[in-house]
């Protein structure tokens, strides 16, 4: 039985915040029981809800070497769809009202936190092969276990992954500082190790100490290696680009199933989608205040409102967008002037756009449902969920070929009667537009292709089993 060990800052269902709380809870469930002894620990934060915490078993609870004192760490357990998640106790650190806050704080947080995991395991009798590391949160793992397997026999030949979701955030600070905090010997902050432009960089520690580096999709893999994509980092992923795998994530597919999601309105499946998925337009349609039109070409965006997301590119056509015959409807946070620009275009052509500027999970299911086609122009996409959920529901993506927004999506071809999305290259406004304007033309001239389009897009298989059977190859090699 090999053992694996998540190292995380949040997993579904207990905290979320992003793509990773995904991976993180949803991928050990899909491992071979028989094979993997899959495990997860991340911290009790005092946000995770009431009936969550209700739940969690006291394990034990020891006191750990820690700025020149002993600082309390607790140990709690629950068993969650067969997977045991561990939970590190300090309400000193995990005691705010969200997972994250200032980088101040979250620099010496997670420093505590990648320190207690190691700390934990002699006395949970649960020794790892792995330790499966996420982002920059976790990045001090493998840097802690490189430090204490000279003093305890126990961490030598335990294994490390450092996956990146995103290369963007690296939980840098101030070298002198976090030499204070972590207690590190003065070796490991070397350009060569944990410092990076002459400040300390947790995740830059992390893909040096690993033995092997992972990201979400095999086209992020690539782009990190050059200088627009790389974050300043692309020289050291291209010093360890033998050991850099790129592993697409997956989706729920239990959790977005399109035949049972109690959050549509209309459930349909790829047999019946052609009848039964325009009900769910018109029904969202009326719950939105558009023009109700099963006709209509209507495209949906959820999302993060800022300029990683392309939104730059949406404002600068959205006029003219408009001007055709579709509708589009809008769900997220984010940037003041992203949120207030769908708000302008909402009050200037109500019949067309609806801009709802919050998240609500239910809603971002009936939008799935509901729409014909889902925009998605991102600037930099590691691998991005939506395309997947959109695929999933039949709502064809319209995106730029990158990262992971180009392994997931097969562009339409007119003439051998192929792909599952349209997609453009460039990072250019009327790019995008000529793309959205050639997804209108087959909708509204071509109805049998593009139902085809949808049938196929359907069928694809992008639930967690795949990405799991990849996962447990890049186990084995180690």
């Amino acid at each position: 039985m090999k053992k694996i060990l998540f190292a995380t800052s949040e997993a579904v269902p207990f905290v979320k915040t992003g793509g990773l709380a995904d991976v993180a809870g949803s991928l050990p469930k899909y491992f071979n029981k028989k094979e993997y002894d899959v495990r997860v620990m991340l911290p009790k934060y005092l946000c995770i809800k009431e009936e969550w915490r209700n739940k969690m078993e006291y394990v034990t609870h020891f006191y750990m070497d820690w700025k020149c004192d002993s600082t309390y760490v607790g140990v709690l357990k629950l068993v969650n769809d067969g997977i045991t998640f561990y939970f590190i106790d300090n309400e000193g650190y995990f005691g705010g009202f969200t997972p994250y806050g200032d980088i101040f704080g979250d620099v010496e947080k997670f420093a505590f936190f990648s320190k207690a995991v190691l700390s934990t395991l002699p006395l949970i009798d649960y020794r790892p092969d792995i330790i499966h590391c996420h982002d920059w949160q976790t990045g001090l793992v493998p840097v802690y276990l490189d430090n204490f397997r000279f003093g305890n026999e126990f961490f030598r030949g335990i294994h490390t992954i450092m996956t990146i979701h995103n290369l963007k955030f690296q939980g840098t600070w101030d070298t002198k500082r976090i030499r204070e905090i972590t207690g590190l010997p003065d070796y490991y902050f070397a350009p060569d190790k944990l410092e990076a432009y002459k400040d300390a960089n947790y995740l830059k520690g992390g893909i040096v100490y690993a033995d092997r580096v992972t990201t979400v999709s095999k086209t992020y893999a690539e782009e990190i290696k050059t200088p627009f994509y790389g974050e300043k980092l692309d020289g050291l992923m291209n010093a360890r680009s033998n050991c850099l795998t790129g592993i697409v994530n997956g989706l729920d597919y239990n959790d977005w199933d399109p035949a049972e999601d109690e959050r549509i309105d209309y459930n349909f499946s790829v047999e019946d989608f052609r009848k039964k998925k325009v009900k769910n337009k018109t029904a969202l349609q009326k719950e939105l205040g558009l023009k109700v039109d099963p006709k209509a070409m209507m495209i949906g965006i959820v999302s993060r409102l800022t300029d990683q997301k392309g939104l730059d590119l949406v404002a600068y056509v959205m006029d003219e967008l408009c001007q055709d015959a579709i509708q589009i409807v809008v769900l997220g946070t984010g940037e003041e002037q992203y949120e207030n620009m769908f708000r302008y275009f909402a009050w200037k052509y109500p019949d067309k756009v609806s801009a709802n500027i919050y998240y609500s999970d239910p809603m971002s299911h009936k939008i799935y449902a509901s729409c014909d086609a889902f925009l998605m122009p991102s600037l930099f996409e590691p691998c991005g969920l939506s395309q997947l959920m959109s695929l999933r529901y039949g709502t064809l993506p319209i995106v730029r070929e990158t990262g992971g927004l180009k392994d997931t999506v097969e562009p339409y071809n007119e003439y051998e009667k192929t792909g599952t999305g349209f997609s453009f290259a460039n990072y250019n406004a009327h790019e995008m537009m000529a793309a959205v304007r050639y997804a209108e033309k087959i909708y509204y001239d071509k109805k049998r292709d593009w139902n085809k389009i949808v049938e196929r897009a359907m069928k694809k298989d992008f639930s967690w089993n795949n990405s799991a059977r990849q996962y447990e190859e890049l186990y084995d090699s180690l």
